[in-house]
């Protein structure tokens, strides 16, 4: 028997194996979600006026979907409209998001929409992060989301982070603002260590009109669409993990003292 096929093959993409059980994101057994709607199963209703309701129904995220999938405990740092601005100004410390009970092993930060669209934030640059001290990071999308990952690994300096890009639709085009923090995401990939991106915007699906016939309902996820998303993040994750085992082999140390270094 070859062990080759649970490891990776020549010119394999991130997505050309979709995971149905979480695959090797299961190494994690505690996993944060910091996000907007699509991080919190938000759903939209309609009533009987016409007006619109959205619902954070976190039991159908795909972060609470990949729980289930992988039998881990993922916990949702994230609400319908959230911004890297607000989860770090606010947010994170009104619902004790930064309490050292609730360390996890990896993060999984999905975040931009609302920052970019919504608040029509400046993407900055990683000259905006203050190494020394996140306080001074630039008002920035960059300098926010890097915030949320300096506060982290100061209390957690092993934990593994993973950075969600936008996808794509069929009215994107090249240079986007959705682009430009995509590449801000791999700019703090490289400034940070343990820190990795799902390029869902490269790698994943079109979010088209016959995409949207199938996983959509209004502007956010049906439910079959957070189980799709759950398994597009899983596998991408699996795939990180086995194109770089060194990085995880000592997955289990995290948050303790304990290592292993090998002598020559």
């Amino acid at each position: 028997m070859s062990f080759n096929k649970y490891l990776c093959t020549e010119g394999e993409k991130p997505l050309d194996n979709i995971v149905s059980d979480g695959g090797y994101i299961s190494i994690f057994r505690t996993i944060a979600c910091i996000g907007d709607s699509l991080s919190s199963g938000e759903f939209e209703s309609i009533d009987n006026n016409g007006a619109k309701g959205y619902h954070d129904m976190f039991e159908y995220s795909w972060g609470q979907y990949i729980a289930r999938m992988a039998g881990i405990k993922v916990y949702n740092f994230s609400r319908g409209g959230m911004t890297a601005s607000e989860y770090t100004n606010s947010f994170a410390e009104a619902n004790g998001f930064w309490d050292t009970d609730k360390l996890c092993q990896a993060y999984i930060i999905a975040l931009g929409h609302n920052d970019l669209f919504g608040l029509k934030q400046d993407i900055g640059s990683i000259a905006d992060i203050n190494k020394d001290d996140y306080n001074k990071n630039a008002p920035t999308v960059t300098g926010y989301y890097a915030k949320i990952i300096q506060r982290i690994k100061l209390m957690q300096p092993r934990a593994r982070f993973f950075l969600v890009t936008m996808p794509y639709t069929e009215t994107s085009v090249p240079g986007a603002e959705q682009d430009k923090l995509a590449k801000a995401l791999y700019d703090m990939a490289d400034f940070f260590s343990y820190t990795y991106v799902v390029d869902l915007r490269k790698y994943g699906p079109v979010h088209d009109e016959e995409f949207r016939k199938a996983f959509y309902m209004g502007g956010h996820m049906n439910p079959a669409g957070y189980v799709y998303s759950a398994k597009q993040i899983a596998s991408y994750i699996d795939y990180i993990i086995r194109h770089n085992m060194e990085d995880f082999m000592q997955v289990p140390y995290i948050g303790t003292d304990l290592s292993y270094t090998e002598r020559k």
